[in-house]
């Protein structure tokens, strides 16, 4: 019976791998690439720096598109080689190995259909995840914290690298604020479904607070990180920029760097790089990235359209995303994980608190691209 379930979950599987490689198919996508090579050998090419970028991009991303296949096909053709000797003869270690490749390829493929989901261009960049706790809440510092380690281990187990540039540290332990620069292939696709305010609930004891429920906000704002694909610059007029005073302790020289951009009121502290250069130029991508994600009629749209209607901007026209309760974690005295967009629940809140997502953003994911109901302003705030 164990065979034949492994037999039953294979066919699924392939017909999956089918659907996911659609009409582009491995032999199709090895010339498209060879396509793109040609082109982008052109000594004329790389006048258009935005067009190259571009290029380079796509050429990136079917690359690694074409070694996520391949793989995907080498597991598969690894358990039907294994199920073919397995019926021949039993063999408990070849099992063992046909259920660990499956499990394998089961995970692949979920990685592939989420990626399917994911069609703009920006979905393929990394990501600045920024946290912020409730406003005078000691709680919510401490549940700003353990949403940092949340999504810290969510990038590292999609392997993605993952650096803390920019973190305010709680009045008791905590973060009143924190910023994650992640680092890899479709790292942004993925986690703009958790921009929003999330919520721990725990049901304090008889004892010890009367048994009222407790609740703490902390809110996640997540924007790409640009590169040169991108090209916008901010004014100098719409920014200022604080520096350290001059100390005289040579030695231990600070040097962090906050702006302020005038026109939508948005702050960038940073001081974890080394020199104050290095600083302000982290804080000015963090700026630019998070002008660039805003909502349409914000910054970068704006310069899109027209770039004199820039100085129009004003901050009542920027629309907040990460204000919006999107999921609670109830800890305490049941455990459950409810996103309140798509009622996908789990009672599995530790895993989730140790980044297992994955489940939250294929669901909001799916949601997104398949309810035709939904409006062009909504749509419009997750590009």
């Amino acid at each position: 019976m164990e065979l034949l379930n492994i037999k039953r979950e294979v066919e699924r599987l392939s017909n999956i791998l089918i659907e996911v490689e659609g009409c582009l198919s491995l032999p199709e996508l090895s010339a498209r690439i060879e396509k793109l090579n040609q082109l982008i050998s052109q000594s004329t090419f790389c006048d258009n720096s935005v067009t190259f970028y571009q290029t380079l991009q796509e050429i990136d991303s079917l690359n690694g598109k074409k070694k996520q296949y391949q793989r995907s096909h080498f597991i598969l053709d690894e358990i039907e080689a294994a199920l073919e000797l397995l019926e021949l003869s039993a063999d408990e270690e070849l099992l063992q190995e046909a259920q660990t490749n499956l499990t394998q390829l089961q995970q692949e493929l979920e990685t592939l259909e989420i990626q399917q989901l994911l069609y703009n261009p920006c979905d393929q960049k990394g990501a600045f995840l920024a946290i912020t706790a409730e406003v005078g809440s000691i709680d919510a510092q401490d549940w700003a914290a353990m949403l940092l380690h949340l999504y810290h281990r969510w990038a590292v187990n999609h392997n993605h690298k993952v650096h803390l540039v920019q973190e305010s540290a709680g009045d008791l332990g905590g973060f009143k604020h924190a910023t994650l620069e992640i680092i890899g292939r479709y790292a942004y696709g993925w986690l703009k479904s958790e921009q929003g305010t999330h919520a721990r609930i725990e049901r304090i004891s008889p004892i010890h607070g009367n048994g009222k429920r407790h609740t703490c906000l902390a809110s996640v704002e997540i924007s790409p990180i640009l590169d040169e694909s991108v090209d916008f610059e901010i004014p100098e007029k719409h920014l200022e920029i604080t520096l350290p005073r001059h100390r005289r302790n040579v030695n231990r020289p600070e040097t962090w760097v906050r702006l302020f951009h005038i026109l939508t009121g948005i702050s960038v502290f940073c001081k974890e790089e080394r020199s104050q250069m290095q600083n302000k130029e982290k804080a000015l991508a963090i700026l630019k990235s998070k002008l660039f994600a805003m909502p349409t009629g914000g910054y970068a749209y704006t310069l899109a359209q027209n770039v004199q209607q820039v100085d129009e901007i004003q901050p009542r026209q920027i629309k907040s995303l990460s204000t919006k309760l999107i999921r609670e974690y109830i800890l305490h005295p049941f455990t459950k994980v409810k996103d309140l967009r798509t009622n996908v629940e789990t009672p599995a809140a530790t895993e989730v608190l140790n980044g297992k997502i994955d489940l939250f953003i294929k669901a909001y994911l799916q949601q997104l691209n398949h309810t035709t109901s939904v409006s062009k302003e909504v749509l419009d705030n997750f590009k």
